[in-house]
């Protein structure tokens, strides 16, 4: 596996840099030698950010974990794609394209089935106009991350949620 480590507000050091590669090193066994992860460490704010991300043909296989210090964000980045990669394996194992991102090894052993995705409660509401900046005070209102409504302006299907930057972001479809 190659890596491309990048520091956003910090010089990565010889020792960081080891670092990351001995932890993300444990997940070579799951991926062709030719397999690209890009990693970006960043302090912002006295927190330690680190975000990685390794394409796949088949999609992404992506990661951003925070805390008050590298390594244990760095520890925490490890655990949480190979727990992502087993989780996942077997729509994984489903899509041929992405297949050639993985070592035939991973690929044949064994998985755990008790890890699949379900849905367990469907909600249907009435979704009337409202601009974008109304939709945000509804979410407030409701205390939820997320709110989806029909735009007013677009007629579109839209939905804000809450940044971790304490921002909003608008998600729209793309025309």
């Amino acid at each position: 596996m190659k890596y491309v480590i990048v520091g956003k507000n910090m010089e990565v050091s010889p020792s960081l840099e080891k670092s990351v590669k001995d932890k993300l090193g444990k997940l070579e066994k799951f991926f062709a030698e030719d397999t690209t992860a890009h990693v970006t460490l960043e302090v912002n704010h006295g927190r330690h950010i680190m975000e990685v991300t390794i394409p796949t043909k088949g999609g992404v296989i992506r990661c951003e974990q925070s805390s008050n210090d590298m390594y244990t964000t760095v520890d925490q980045a490890e655990e949480v794609i190979e727990k992502q990669l087993k989780k996942y394996k077997s729509k994984i194992v489903k899509k041929h394209k992405a297949q050639a991102a993985f070592k035939r090894e991973y690929l044949e052993e064994p998985y755990a089935s008790d890890e699949e995705i379900r849905i367990v409660r469907n909600k249907q509401f009435e979704m009337k106009p409202m601009y974008p900046e109304d939709a945000c005070v509804q979410m407030e209102l409701l205390g939820h991350g997320f709110y989806v409504f029909r735009n007013a302006e677009s007629e579109e299907i839209n939905v804000v949620y809450k940044r971790k930057d304490g921002a909003y972001g608008l998600i729209e479809p793309e025309n």
